[in-house]
């Protein structure tokens, strides 16, 4: 039978609400969380980007939200303040017919002695926002947290990276023993779990898989830098065909910079999203790229994740990203909806070990070269790894005649050793074959 939301109960207005945004089946990761959440339980969830997460716990929470009560009922916190912007965009969706309800957004930035004001006046139901604005509004007893019913503690591996996690603590310590905590990660990495244990008594741990690890629908090339200028290559393979939106990923905001002034100087109009733009910059930035003033977008991880682009055709990674759960996000964002995206990585030789791992994880990678201004297919990049792999499969008494032979010597002397190479393989096969008969 088809799930739909009406099997959950919600209020009317949610239901409308949701008739509005066009939702009307819950996806995998909302059909898992949204009963369990419904039945108070703590919950850990592990889901990859674009499941449907947001909606997951916002639905839940927002359901149960008392109008009479004019305190902070929910808080849920993520560490970019577009991704913030983005969820009270969704939770203001499904309050449009509630005005008595209220949902504030606090994020760094923006002006914090007004927030503290407008709050000694009233306390909003729903407060979501950055940790560090979040805390520094509880320090000043603006923000009063002891009627917090549920905490929501979204992209937990970006705030641990990001330095937020002591504010969250901090958050969690000023609200209720009696709490509902809910904390969504792409990753469970091991320094949240002192973390974990000191909030959540027997957590539901749901891990939510797409089924593939990347789309279908994804072409995922891979193309060596060896020899060639990394800046030159991207310019290329921007240029090689007529993308809709490329966005293009490097690992720091130094190399975004680099990066983006050199594509300007070829003539391209590119938007660039970093950690170092200021709150205005961002969302003028992230407007424009909406409205498709921009074809080319250079971005790092942080700055990039939790942002919803549609119409991105072309990913390019300029570097293989740090953390490689990171890879998949970034070639999530193409191919989206059926559509068809291609995801090239540009690679040297010293990254193998991290293409092999990335292979590990179910990754499968199409190597392509430069030939004539075109890309085309290229052999296995790991050709020269297998040829070593069979060298290190040779016992060693095999392997000590193989490197004598490839030293410099007379050449009737490596005659000698190639026919003791022949002869020793000969008689490991005799070997073999009496002791298989």
């Amino acid at each position: 039978m088809t799930e739909s939301f009406t099997q959950y109960n919600f209020q009317p207005f949610i239901q409308t609400a949701l008739k509005k945004i066009d939702f009307k089946q819950p996806t995998p990761v909302q059909q898992r969380l949204i009963p369990l959440i419904i039945k108070g339980k703590n919950v850990v969830g592990q889901a990859e980007t674009g499941s449907g997460k947001t909606h997951a716990f916002l639905l839940p929470i927002v359901n149960v939200l008392d109008s009479k009560l004019k305190a902070v009922q929910a808080v849920i916190t993520t560490p970019s303040r577009e991704l913030a912007y983005q969820i009270y965009e969704a939770a203001r969706q499904l309050l449009e017919l509630q005005p008595d309800l209220k949902v504030h957004n606090y994020v760094g930035g923006t002006d914090k002695q007004r927030q503290i004001e407008k709050l000694e006046h009233h306390q909003p139901q729903l407060v979501i926002g950055t940790p560090g604005r979040v805390h520094d509004l509880i320090k000043e007893h603006a923000l009063d947290l002891h009627r917090v019913r549920h905490f929501v503690v979204d992209e937990a591996d970006m705030t641990l990276d990001m330095g937020f996690l002591k504010d969250v603590d901090a958050i969690a310590s000023a609200m209720p023993e009696e709490l509902q905590l809910m904390v969504f990660s792409a990753t469970i990495p091991a320094k949240l779990q002192p973390f974990l244990r000191k909030y959540l008594s027997s957590p539901e741990i749901v891990k939510i898989s797409n089924g593939t690890v990347i789309s279908p629908t994804i072409a995922n090339w891979l193309v060596s830098t060896k020899g060639k200028s990394r800046n030159e290559l991207i310019y290329k393979l921007l240029t090689i065909g007529e993308p809709y939106l490329a966005l293009v990923f490097a690992n720091t905001k130094a190399r975004v910079d680099e990066l983006t002034d050199f594509l300007r100087s070829q003539g391209l109009r590119v938007a660039k999203l970093h950690g170092d733009l200021t709150p205005r910059e961002r969302k003028q930035t992230m407007r424009a790229i909406q409205n498709l003033d921009y074809q080319f977008v250079v971005a790092t991880d942080l700055a990039a994740r939790g942002i919803d682009i549609k119409g991105i055709s072309l990913v390019i990674n300029d570097e293989i990203p740090r953390e490689l759960e990171f890879f998949i996000h970034r070639v999530g964002r193409t191919g989206r909806n059926g559509l068809s995206g291609t995801a090239i990585t540009l690679y040297s030789p010293a990254d193998d070990a991290q293409i092999t791992e990335l292979e590990k994880m179910g990754i499968a990678f199409q190597p392509k070269a430069f030939r004539d201004g075109e890309l085309v297919d290229t052999y296995q990049r790991d050709r020269r790894v297998r040829r070593q792999k069979r060298r290190e499969s040779l016992d060693p008494k095999l392997r000590g005649l193989v490197k004598k032979e490839q030293k410099k010597r007379k050449p009737g002397y490596r005659k000698k050793i190639q026919r003791a190479i022949v002869q020793e393989e000969q008689r490991k096969r005799k070997l073999d074959h009496k002791r298989h008969h």
